[in-house]
């Protein structure tokens, strides 16, 4: 990125985060916690402040306290750097009382806030992928083409297409046509990448794990033309606004080869996390050159007594007692008492802890520690934060078909069973 280049990263945050529900019942999507010790919202802000961009906002406007309060406590930029993660949640002004109607509505509504900024050019992220990126490289790809717009666009095969935008691109890079999640016995051969281009841009052969362009939901645009392309009254940008640009400007693909997942449904989530504490996860949070930020909490090392932990991650400020735990991940602040079982399990932690006059009160009523209890088995399932366990239960042991759905401190979607929240599951439980 050449010095001179003003630029203005925005992250959207997403709206009411149903296909993640009940991670999204008390917090904003962006806010769930991930990996142990992040959020999601982590992932885009590393990366903008990795690539030396630190204009940073962040669009959201629902169960916004929980991300108000993990920026604050995150992202202090010094005076002399210029830079900032702002939070801009929906609001009611005089000329407008609705609230985003979509991702390109949510920018269009605030492009009074971003104009204070003079910027040269927009990044516009999603708030709900796992990936590792230098967007300056992309901007500088977003110049040389002379597009006024540049999708980053993942190579990727023909049974993997159907739930995404698949990108037409001709051999110099200049998208030509756009088709958002065709079905999958639609021909979309016309769509297919060419030679030239992947040798260009990745140095590789097309072959059929990398036929298709998807985008990725990672535009920079050049600020003027982001601006025009706003006038009107559509809401969406991977199903209106995109389209539409491709058949009156110049748009570019940005060939990108790293590891990205979307997280946005349970499973995705799940089967995302546990892959980080895999032999060899196919991302790597263990990278000086390019870190993935968050909150320091000046936590002490995690406490291991007596365990058979393997293929795990433990995140600081827990106290683990002769537990077995695999193929799992322990979140900050868990408490896991003598006996426990844990197998393919994230277990998000605590956001406190309790005080042994808080642990006699809760006794004395009968309420569990927050943490796992003595001799308690789970598997397959994500217990939220400042969940209470008791002892002896049994979670997702039994390996029966389980009704998908909604209950009283838990759900279960996608066969995964999800502890709510400040859930208390008492002695004995069986789910």
């Amino acid at each position: 990125m050449k010095k001179g280049n003003n630029v203005v990263a925005i992250v959207l945050g997403g709206g009411r985060g149903t296909r993640l529900y009940p991670l999204t019942m008390d917090r904003s999507k962006p806010a769930v916690p991930f990996a142990g010790k992040y959020r999601l919202v982590d992932i885009p802000i590393s990366n903008c402040i990795n690539s030396n961009m630190k204009k940073i906002y962040v669009l959201t406007q629902f169960n916004t306290a929980s991300l108000h309060n993990h920026i604050a406590n995150t992202y202090n930029f010094d005076q002399f750097s210029n830079g900032f993660v702002e939070i801009l949640a929906a609001e009611q002004t005089y000329t407008s009382e609705s609230w985003y109607q979509g991702t390109a509505d949510a920018v269009r509504k605030n492009l009074k806030h971003f104009s204070d900024q003079n910027a040269d050019y927009y990044v516009i992220l999603s708030g709900d992928q796992l990936y590792r990126m230098d967007f300056r490289e992309m901007l500088d790809r977003h110049i040389k083409s002379g597009a006024e717009l540049t999708i980053a666009a993942k190579p990727i095969s023909r049974s993997e297409a159907t739930g995404l935008g698949i990108i037409g691109a001709d051999e110099h890079g200049m998208i030509k046509k756009f088709y958002e999640k065709p079905a999958k016995d639609m021909d979309i051969s016309e769509y297919k990448v060419p030679e030239k281009l992947m040798k260009d841009q990745l140095g590789q052969k097309v072959t059929d794990k990398n036929e298709y362009l998807a985008s990725m939901g990672i535009y920079i645009f050049t600020a003027k033309a982001m601006e025009q392309a706003l006038n009107n009254d559509k809401t969406d940008f991977g199903k209106e606004i995109i389209p539409e640009i491709i058949k009156t400007r110049p748009v570019a693909a940005y060939l990108f080869d790293g590891f990205w997942e979307d997280i946005g449904t349970i499973k995705a989530f799940y089967e995302t996390n546990l892959n980080l504490a895999s032999e060899k996860p196919a991302f790597n949070f263990y990278d000086e050159d390019m870190p993935i930020y968050t909150h320091r909490r000046h936590l002490p090392a995690t406490k291991a007594n007596f365990c058979n932990i393997s293929c795990s991650l433990a995140s600081e400020g827990s106290i683990i007692t002769n537990a077995y735990i695999v193929n799992s991940i322990i979140g900050v602040r868990t408490f896991i008492e003598a006996g426990a079982s844990l197998d393919g399990v994230y277990c998000m932690g605590a956001s406190h802890y309790e005080t042994e006059e808080e642990k006699e009160e809760n006794a004395r009523k009968g309420i569990p520690n927050i943490g796992i209890g003595r001799a308690t088995i789970i598997k397959k399932a994500i217990i939220n934060q400042n969940v209470r366990i008791g002892a002896n239960c049994r979670i997702g042991i039994d390996n029966i078909d389980r009704p998908e759905g909604d209950f009283e401190m838990y759900s279960v979607h996608d066969g995964i069973i999800v502890i709510n929240k400040n859930a208390v599951i008492p002695d004995g439980t069986v789910i």
